[in-house]
């Protein structure tokens, strides 16, 4: 199937898609320094660039796209249905990345948050705020990782 956009609008469309200070990641970090939290943004030295670091909890965010981690069960994660095969290639790559530099992380003594774009994005401040509260409660536990989606909280190993 071909694509209905021409190549020139497609690739201002991609090259519009941030990777950085993206909407929910923005509002994560506002929530967490409101709080008085002090971190990091992107360290290079740690795999996968983790979006925040909280050195002092020895712990990272990862604010995840649910189309481009693929959020499994998330509305968000559709698979396109031009250019299936690229598509699934790249995506699932993103994935096992994501597991790889998580695994590292944990090797190295780093605790994991990962927060879905679902559970931030279309939310308002104060459900953001809860969101937060959750991380600000685990935090001084002895988790090593921890899931906000926009379905549930899942406190993992």
């Amino acid at each position: 199937m071909a694509d209905r956009i021409s190549q020139e609008a497609r690739s201002r469309n991609m090259a519009a898609i941030r990777g950085k200070d993206t909407k929910p990641e923005m509002a994560v970090r506002k929530s967490l320094h409101r709080k008085g939290f002090r971190y990091r943004l992107h360290v290079k030295d740690l795999p996968g660039k983790p979006d925040i670091v909280l050195p002092k909890y020895r712990t990272v965010v990862f604010i995840h796209g649910c189309f481009w981690h693929r959020h499994k069960g998330c509305k968000n994660a559709v698979m396109p249905k031009t250019n299936t095969v690229f598509w699934q290639k790249k995506l699932n790559g993103n994935v096992e990345r994501d597991q790889k530099n998580q695994k590292m992380l944990q090797r190295m003594g780093w605790r994991i948050i990962v927060v879905w774009e679902c559970a931030v994005k279309g939310n308002n401040a104060r459900e953001t705020e809860l969101i937060v509260d959750r991380i600000v409660k685990w935090l001084p536990g002895n988790g090593k990782r921890l899931v906000i989606s926009g379905r549930n909280t899942d406190i993992g190993e």
